[in-house]
C-alpha cells in the first residue's frame, strides 16, 4: 500500500511547476490523469534535445525535459475549448479529489471550469491553482516564468560572484520548489477535507514561493534593514563557509562555529590563527572575511584536496568535492539511496529516472506508470472511467474534442 493510493489527481499542467507537484503526488501513490492539447500536448515534451524513443505527432520523441516531471502518470488529450472536452473535464472533476491548474488566472473560468464553478458542483473536490503570481494583487494576470521570478523576486540579486553579474540558479529552482509547495499544501487541504468534508482553493504562486524561500536572507534585511549583496559561495552569517581551491581542484568547507572554528586550526596546526583576535569568534571573521579567506587559501593551495577532505572528515568538519553531474551519479553514495531508477517506457524502452528524495519503512513511492505517450491512456480513461462507448469517443475524436 503507498500513502496516496487512493487519491485521484486531475492534472491540467503543464511545464514544469505543476508536473513537478502532481508527479510527486503520483510517486505517493495517487491516480494522476493528466490532460493535455490534442495533437500538441505539453509544451515539455518538445524541449530538447536530448530526446527518447520514436518520432510521433509532431515530436522528435519524448524529451529528456518532459520525462523529468511526468512519470506515473496517465495522459488523455481534451481539447477544453469545446463543449464536449469541458464536459469530459467536469465529469473527471467529479470523479477526482484534487485538481491541479496552472493557466493564467482566470483563464479556466471562461470555460466554466473555475473554482467557483466546480466548487459548487464538487464541493469535496481541491482545486490547486498554480500561477506566476497568485490570484490577487497588480501582477495576478501576468503569465510566471522561472528565470523572471528569479530576477524580480531577489534570487539573482544574491546570486553570483561578488564583483560579478547577477546570476539565476543553474536549475529552474522556483517551479520546482513551487510544485513542492503546492504538493505540501494538497496534502494539507486533504487532512483537512478529512475533518470538515469540504475541499477548497490552494492558491500557489511562483512569485510568492520565491519570497519564502529567500528564509535567512530576507530575515537578515527585514532585522538588519541592510539591503543583502551577491557572495558567491560564500555565506552571508559565517565564515568560513565558503568553497577553496587545493593544488588539484575545487572543495567546499563549512565552519558554523566557534568550536569548528578551533577544530579547524588544530587540525591545520596553525593555534595562531585561533588565537588571532581578528578570528576569534565568528562575528569578528565575518567583519575580517577577506583576511580569513585568504590565509586559508594560501594554506590550502599547498595540497591535493582529496588531502584537506580526509583531514577535515576525520575531525568531523562539514566538507565535500564539488563534483560534476556525472560525479553525482557515480558516487556511491547515490548508489546506495537509489537515485537511479529505471522504468520501461512504451516507444523508449528502459528509461533512466532520478530516483526518490523520500524514503519511507512501510509505504514506499514506486514507479507503477513511466512517462506517457502524449493521449496514450485517451481511450481507457474515457470507456473504462467515463464508460463513454466507442462510437461516441471516435465521434469525439472527428470533431477534434480529444
Amino acid at each position: 500500500m503507498q500513502p496516496l493510493q487512493n487519491i485521484r489527481i486531475l492534472d491540467i499542467t503543464r511545464a514544469l511547476a505543476g508536473p513537478y507537484c502532481t508527479m510527486m503526488l503520483g510517486d505517493l501513490g495517487a491516480e494522476v490523469i493528466k490532460v493535455e492539447r490534442p495533437k500538441s500536448g505539453d509544451e515539455t515534451r518538445g524541449w530538447g534535445p536530448p530526446f527518447v524513443g520514436q518520432p510521433y505527432e509532431a515530436y522528435a520523441g519524448e524529451s529528456a525535459y518532459f520525462i523529468a516531471a511526468n512519470r506515473n502518470k496517465k495522459s488523455i488529450t481534451v481539447n477544453i475549448q469545446s463543449a464536449e472536452g469541458q464536459a469530459i473535464i467536469k465529469k473527471l472533476a467529479g470523479m477526482s479529489d484534487v485538481l491541479v491548474e496552472n493557466y493564467r488566472t482566470g483563464e479556466l473560468d471562461k470555460f466554466g471550469l473555475g473554482y467557483q464553478d466546480l466548487h459548487q458542483q464538487f464541493p469535496k473536490l481541491i482545486y490547486c491553482s498554480i500561477s506566476g503570481y497568485g490570484r490577487t494583487g497588480p501582477y495576478a494576470n501576468r503569465p510566471g516564468y522561472d528565470a523572471v521570478i528569479q530576477a524580480e523576486a531577489g534570487m539573482m540579486s544574491i546570486t553570483g560572484p561578488k564583483e560579478g553579474p547577477p546570476s539565476r540558479a543553474g536549475i529552474p529552482i522556483i517551479d520546482i520548489t513551487s510544485g513542492m509547495f503546492a504538493c505540501s499544501a494538497i496534502l494539507a487541504a486533504l487532512h483537512s477535507r478529512n475533518v470538515t468534508g469540504e475541499g477548497q482553493l490552494v492558491d500557489i504562486s511562483l512569485f510568492d514561493s520565491h519570497v519564502a524561500l529567500l528564509t535567512n536572507v530576507a530575515s537578515n534585511y527585514l532585522v538588519g534593514n541592510k539591503p543583502p549583496t551577491r557572495f558567491g559561495n560564500a555565506h552571508p552569517n559565517l565564515v568560513p563557509y565558503d568553497s577553496f581551491t587545493a593544488r588539484d581542484g575545487w572543495f567546499i568547507l563549512g565552519v558554523a562555529n566557534d568550536k569548528q572554528w578551533s577544530q579547524l586550526c588544530e587540525a591545520l596546526n596553525r593555534p595562531e590563527l585561533k588565537n588571532d583576535s581578528r578570528f576569534s569568534t565568528n562575528a569578528q571573521r565575518v567583519m575580517n572575511r577577506e583576511s580569513v579567506m585568504s590565509e586559508l587559501n594560501q594554506i590550502f593551495s599547498q595540497q591535493d584536496s582529496h588531502h584537506w577532505l580526509d583531514l577535515f572528515t576525520k575531525v568531523g568538519l562539514p566538507c565535500g568535492r564539488i563534483n560534476s553531474v556525472p560525479e553525482v551519479f557515480a558516487h556511491p553514495q547515490t548508489q546506495a539511496r537509489e537515485l537511479i531508477l529505471e522504468s520501461q517506457h512504451a516507444s523508449a524502452g528502459t528509461l533512466k529516472l532520478v530516483g526518490f528524495p523520500y524514503k519511507f519503512s512501510h509505504t514506499p513511492a514506486e514507479i507503477k506508470n513511466p512517462p506517457p505517450m502524449l493521449g496514450q491512456h485517451t481511450a481507457e480513461i474515457l470507456s473504462h472511467m467515463l464508460n463513454y462507448s466507442d462510437d461516441e469517443i471516435n465521434s469525439l475524436r472527428d470533431n477534434g474534442a480529444i
